[in-house]
């Protein structure tokens, strides 16, 4: 499996550079991975040698959307990692993703097209060490935010405030 720590990644990337270099990284949440996640992801690993996916933890999706995650951190990073384009999936507790990209300095940030440079947290510390951030257009137009409203309105319920993870089975 794919699943690394800072520690043991950071690890595998000095052992062997010419394996990880040049090295591409994204960050997000993934909750409910869809086709639009895949694509996005697909896209970002043909950019250079590896994708790294820097995932949200559960504290840090909490922190950031209400009502989330619908699936544990766990889970989610199991999926990522099972996917063909992503070579390696490292859980972080921060609201952004900074910190690992400080330590990581990947030659390529990625993210999707909908996000806006200037807007992008992360954007400061790439530039700083002369990284390229490549935002990637997203060719299917989903969100976890709109499956769930659309589960929502399929089973009669008016708003996401209705639902919640801890009566789910």
């Amino acid at each position: 499996m794919n699943l690394y720590t800072l520690e043991t990644l950071i690890a595998a990337i000095n052992a062997a550079p010419q394996d990880w270099r040049p090295l591409v990284f994204t960050n997000g949440c993934f909750d409910l991975i869809h086709a639009g996640h895949v694509r996005y992801l697909a896209a970002a690993r043909a950019l250079g040698k590896r994708l790294v996916v820097g995932l949200n933890s559960d504290r840090s999706v909490a922190a950031l959307k209400p009502k989330r995650p619908i699936i544990p951190e766990q889970q989610r990073a199991e999926v990522l990692a099972s996917l063909r384009s992503v070579d390696a999936v490292v859980l972080f507790s921060d609201r952004t993703a900074t910190t690992l990209i400080e330590v990581l300095q990947p030659e390529i940030y990625v993210k999707g097209g909908d996000y806006q440079l200037e807007t992008l947290p992360e954007a400061a510390a790439v530039q700083r060490y002369g990284g390229r951030i490549e935002l990637i257009q997203v060719e299917v137009p989903s969100s976890t935010t709109a499956i769930v409203q659309r589960i929502l309105e399929l089973h009669g319920e008016e708003s996401p405030g209705a639902w919640s993870p801890q009566n789910q089975p």
